[in-house]
């Protein structure tokens, strides 16, 4: 599914199609990209009677603000009753390479790779450190998973990833985008 535009008017569709699919390929794990938790608890909602076990990925504590968690506990709480987990953790491609461009002027290697994927589109991009990011912390298994994500707020984009550890980070493989915005 190619979407005219990104954004959050996307989400409901997103959804359905990954769960369509992770029905019919007998997906195991889906792994959410989720700010405030908002995306995250509609995905674990969505996949309630799934036999796929939904991890919500957040964004590190002080991504934006120092100290602050932006998804909420009420919505991460509501995705623990639904079955899912939250794992709140450093992003692979912006964590201390962020810090080096900030600090230094120049850009890191993992800025480089951020960059390279988002030629195929912020979501995708984000798919693939998700994926990282769930199997650092021991939350999904090595094996193909489906992965969604947004251009910002919402899930406009949704593939079939082969997850793999961020020190095995080149041994991921998007196998299948199965949703997202068209030029973007």
């Amino acid at each position: 599914m190619y979407f005219k535009e990104p954004g959050p008017k996307n989400t409901d569709a997103t959804l359905d199609i990954a769960l369509k699919e992770a029905m019919a390929r007998k997906i195991n794990h889906i792994v959410v990209a989720s700010t405030s938790g908002e995306t995250g608890v509609k995905a674990a909602r969505k996949f309630q009677d799934c036999p796929a076990r939904v991890v919500v990925v957040t964004h590190n504590t002080g991504f934006s603000q120092e100290g602050v968690n932006e998804c909420s506990e009420e919505n991460a709480e509501l995705i623990r009753r639904m079955g899912g987990r939250v794992h709140t953790g450093t992003h692979i491609l912006r964590g201390l390479g962020n810090a080096i461009r900030q600090r230094s002027g120049n850009y890191s290697e993992e800025q480089i790779v951020a960059n390279t994927l988002r030629i195929l589109g912020e979501g995708v991009k984000v798919c693939v450190e998700i994926c990282a990011m769930a199997c650092d912390s021991g939350l999904i298994d090595f094996e193909d998973v489906i992965a969604i994500a947004g251009t910002g707020r919402g899930a406009d984009t949704c593939a079939v990833v082969a997850a793999n550890s961020s020190n095995k980070f080149f041994d991921i493989r998007v196998r299948e985008i199965l949703a997202k915005p068209s030029g973007f």
